[in-house]
């Protein structure tokens, strides 16, 4: 058993390299922005691949238009991968956007601010515990 999830990735790696060469060296539509392949999952039977792509734009409309593109060019790119690849059986693709780098770039700017906050309220109590204890000393000098 854990024989054949080593093989599914290890033909995953080698898809994921030889799909990143195909999209940067092969494939030349000038709706398709820059494009990184993030993984690949295969099943079992090695016969279905989805890719896991992002890209340089944050702008959902890019995302979605690009998706689309590699999507109608699977066929193609399968074909082109075919010649690469030295497989009894070529996946057929599905491209995924992968948004894992942007959520981790949103969770990463909510623990900045969450710290952020916590140092500001931590100053500010700082201040009115100091402004509590000098005002507590004044008015134990005057009953003196």
């Amino acid at each position: 058993m854990a024989r054949e999830f080593a093989r599914t990735d290890r033909v995953g790696q080698e898809i994921q390299k030889e799909i990143a060469t195909i999209l940067m060296r092969e494939v030349k539509d000038p709706r398709l922005v820059m494009t990184t392949v993030s993984a690949v999952e295969l099943t079992r039977d090695l016969a279905y691949a989805k890719i896991f792509v992002t890209f340089f734009t944050n702008e959902v409309s890019e995302i979605k238009s690009s998706i689309e593109v590699l999507n109608e060019a699977a066929g193609f790119i399968r074909s082109l991968l075919a010649k690469k690849l030295r497989a009894r059986i070529m996946p057929h693709l599905r491209f995924v956007y992968d948004s894992s780098m942007a959520e981790g770039v949103r969770m990463s700017s909510l623990v900045d601010e969450a710290v952020a906050s916590d140092k500001h309220i931590a100053e500010s109590s700082e201040r009115d515990a100091t402004a509590s204890n000098e005002a507590t000393d004044i008015n134990n000098e005057e009953n003196s």
